[in-house]
């Protein structure tokens, strides 16, 4: 009996490159579909579907670096990664290729998201069911629903709220896959600041760049000047901005996030913008690390019981938080706010539409 297949299609870096919270999902969901039985394609480009840079360098590197091998013929990469199999073409080629791929490996489910998602979604509506994956409440990920997938997965209530459906579609809450904290590897990098290692006990705070609550972060760090801050590389990088600090330690972009986790017990995030559902909140509270996180968005949403939710502006709110709150109690309810997110994800597929029960696995 052949195995079903998904297909996951969009205009960014494929796995294993892992920028932001849209694209670890993405690889998780489509590792969990592996797990199931199913074939798993994932078409992407390595040119940034914003500014056409190229990635392709780096995807080599990365491929490189964890003895990988792949092809490249006519602008195209080609490679497996965790029974996943991998395709990266040039932006001008994306559309052209998910035609291919629909006509050859005929797709039960196509998943996509993000960039120019419409035109994805309304090439693989002909044939196959499709999802939407709503990551933001931002114009670019809302765009898709213009295709008219079949189901928009919204990350999280919050987004459910916001979209705004066509009759053929269907928006369901579908919180993002997140896997066991079990088994974190060493951190990547030395990292940088004056104190040289990943300070025990501290505040941790993830992508530290304007819209995530930089300003605010620079008045906390001066104002609470023996705690001390580990600030994590995120979308861009920001360290000159912080290493004079000498609160501070900084880490470069890195997917071992276990040790970090596990080395802080409260998590910032300060989100002046209205942030889906935090990836970070959730993978923290798996290490029974709390957060004080921002009113805006989805962050209340994610924190719920196990943290503390205040206006991103309030920045005397904020000092007495970090220097009064319960780790102990606020890091447990943490923990059981965040474990069963830990959890198969296809039978709510399933429970969709998009997949029949008898191959959620």
């Amino acid at each position: 009996m052949t195995s079903p297949t998904v297909l996951f299609a969009w205009r960014r870096t494929p796995p294993p490159l892992l920028i932001g919270g849209a694209e670890v999902s993405q690889q998780l969901l489509a590792e969990e579909f592996v797990r199931a039985g199913w074939r798993v394609v994932y078409l992407g480009s390595h040119e940034s579907p914003w500014n056409g840079s190229a990635q392709i360098g780096h995807l080599r590197a990365h491929l490189r670096a964890h003895g990988t091998v792949w092809e490249e013929a006519s602008g195209e990469v080609r490679y497996g990664w965790n029974g996943v199999s991998c395709r990266a073409v040039p932006q001008d080629r994306v559309e052209a290729t998910l035609k291919g791929l629909l006509a050859e490996v005929r797709p039960e489910l196509v998943v996509t998201s993000q960039e120019r998602a419409a035109e994805l979604a309304a090439l693989a509506h002909r044939s196959s069911r499709v999802a939407g994956w709503l990551h933001s409440v931002s114009a670019n990920s809302m765009g898709v629903l213009r295709g008219r997938p079949h189901v928009a997965l919204a990350t999280s209530e919050f987004v459910a709220g916001r979209a705004q459906v066509h009759a053929d579609t269907k928006a369901v809450a579908f919180y993002p896959p997140f896997a066991s904290p079990e088994g974190a590897g060493p951190l990547l990098g030395a990292g940088r600041g004056a104190t040289g290692c990943v300070p025990g006990g501290g505040v941790l705070m993830v992508n530290p760049i304007p819209a995530k609550g930089a300003a605010l972060l620079h008045r906390l760090i001066r104002r609470l000047p023996a705690r001390r801050f580990t600030l994590v590389e995120g979308w861009w990088d920001t360290a000159g901005e912080f290493t004079a600090y000498p609160n501070v330690h900084w880490v470069p972009r890195t997917y071992a996030m276990g040790p970090i986790y596990a080395a802080n017990d409260l998590l910032l995030v300060p989100s002046q913008v209205e942030d889906a559902f935090p990836r970070v909140i959730v993978e923290a509270g798996l290490y029974g690390v709390l957060t004080i996180g921002s009113s805006r968005g989805g962050i209340p949403e994610a924190v719920r019981d196990g943290g503390i939710i205040l206006h991103p502006d309030d920045v005397d709110a904020w000092v007495g938080a970090i220097e009064t709150a319960d780790r102990v109690d606020l890091g447990a309810k943490a923990l059981a706010g965040a474990a069963p997110l830990v959890r198969p994800c296809l039978p709510e597929l399933a429970a969709a539409g998009l997949i029949p029960a008898a191959a959620a696995g």
